[in-house]
């Protein structure tokens, strides 16, 4: 079976309405490109983890809508443009898909993640480069977190500099869990981890029992009347994004238990002093590390003065 691609270049304020319309008109699937992509006017748009981006679609944005090969493009088009309010269907050109296997195709587009010293994020249809790493099975999916991202990196780099030998970790945000499991499997003693997505914990618990760990999963509600309802960790991490994080400061402040560890991502480098001080009446925080732009704060309860950036730190 082959299908028929549907290119239309657009301005962004209709790029989203026109894709949603598409869908209502028939189309299999349909995506929003940068028109300028490979050229000085491309501009990248920064989707924060946990976050989508404020801005969904570029200024010079591209829509493509896959169809099936016999459908009528061109009234898929006028129909979604009507819907839409457009005064006229937009130009629009095309172009053939062959049949292929897909689920082939995309798994060959991720390959494993080697993230510091010994870890390796491997998806389930690879073998680990190294089996005696610390492997983590874990297949791309909704939830956030395979280690490709900077400022999941940065956090996964620092538990395994920081082993939490038998002591208690809580993932606040945790997407697929993989920080959470990075801890148990470094030896951690009680784990938890928290996200406000339904589907991220489901991820998680599924992603937890492949790789034999032994850690529970909440919503916030649920974490708050658990067990664990007033508990403070020796170390918390959570990798989500700015804004939320400076919202929380007193939440995740609070979790810490005395000489205990905070370590914080999902932060832009210029974002860094912002979300130290919103923490400051708490916790004194400084640059743990950066990473393409990201950085991973820290700081320990009690600890008066700002922590060592990595490689000056190594005692932990």
């Amino acid at each position: 079976m082959s299908w028929t691609e549907v290119v239309i270049e657009i301005a962004r304020e209709h790029a989203e309405g026109l894709s949603d319309a598409l869908m209502e008109a028939g189309a299999l699937s349909v995506s929003v490109e940068d028109a300028d992509e490979g050229t000085e006017a491309e501009k990248p748009l920064f989707g924060e983890p946990g976050m989508v981006p404020e801005q969904a679609a570029w200024d010079h944005s591209r829509v493509v809508a896959l169809t099936d090969e016999d459908a009528d493009q061109a009234a898929i088009i006028a129909e979604a443009a009507a819907a839409i309010g457009l005064q006229a269907p937009p130009a629009f050109t095309t172009r053939s898909v062959a049949d292929a296997d897909w689920v082939r195709l995309t798994q060959s587009q991720f390959e494993p993640i080697h993230i510091g010293k010994n870890i390796w994020v491997v998806p389930s249809w690879h073998e680990a480069p190294d089996p005696n790493g610390l492997i983590l099975e874990v297949d791309p999916g909704l939830a956030f977190g395979t280690g490709s991202h900077p400022t999941t990196r940065l956090c996964m780099e620092w538990l395994e500099a920081h082993p939490a030998l038998e002591r208690s970790v809580l993932d606040y945000g945790c997407g697929s869990g993989i920080l959470a499991m990075v801890a148990k499997k470094l030896g951690a003693g009680d784990v938890a981890g928290v996200d406000i997505d339904e589907q991220a914990i489901e991820s998680a618990r599924l992603n937890a029992e492949r790789n034999d760990c032994a850690i529970d999963f909440y919503v916030p509600d649920a974490f708050v009347a658990s067990s664990r309802g007033n508990a403070r960790f020796d170390i918390v991490v959570a990798n989500i994004l700015s804004s939320p994080l400076k919202l929380m400061a007193p939440m995740l402040s609070g979790r810490v238990a005395e000489g205990g560890s905070l370590v914080l991502s999902g932060v832009l480098a210029r974002q860094a002093e912002e979300v130290a001080a919103a923490y400051a009446p708490f916790i004194q925080l400084g640059v743990w590390a950066e990473h393409d732009g990201w950085v991973a704060l820290h700081g320990r309860l009690g600890q008066e003065s700002a922590p060592p950036p990595r490689g000056a730190d190594a005692a932990g």
